[in-house]
């Protein structure tokens, strides 16, 4: 069984058919444009595919036959990191999600040392916030089971 690819900047069409010889070149009219065709990833369609052109239809369905279409690398969305939070939050080797000591700012002269190098230091970050942060930062490599 033969294939043929298209690709334009926002849809990539690969064509599965015995009729189709390698390295042979299909264009699609513009009658296909992505407004017509929106998928957000890999989709394989079979049967009868009406939505495509008739000047398409012989190429890919030969007759008696039922055709599939396969649609790569529609622009997907990408999921955008809240940048102020990747810079308050880090994670650990083990995937805990680690913060800094709130109250360590201002006003440091009526804290003692104790209290300041406490408040220093990481802390975890509690378990009810991690949906909140994982939210934030949908691409931290977390460990939801770490406690």
């Amino acid at each position: 069984m033969a294939s043929a690819m298209i690709s334009y900047p926002s849809l990539t069409l690969s064509f599965s058919s015995p009729s189709v010889r390698p390295f042979n070149v299909v264009r699609i009219p513009s009658a296909l444009n992505k407004a017509s065709l929106s998928l957000s990833s890999s989709k394989t369609l079979s049967g009868s595919l009406s939505f495509l052109p008739k000047s398409l239809s012989p190429v890919i369905s030969p007759p008696g036959r039922s055709a599939t279409l396969t649609v790569f690398g529609a622009k997907g969305y990408k999921m955008k990191t809240h940048k102020a939070s990747a810079k308050r939050f880090r994670v650990t080797g083990k995937g805990k999600i680690m913060r800094r000591g709130a109250g360590k700012q201002h006003l440091l002269g009526k804290k003692n040392t104790k209290r300041k190098l406490r408040l220093s230091k990481m802390q975890n970050v509690s378990r009810s916030d991690y949906d909140n942060v994982i939210g934030a930062l949908p691409y931290l490599k977390v460990n939801r089971k770490a406690t």
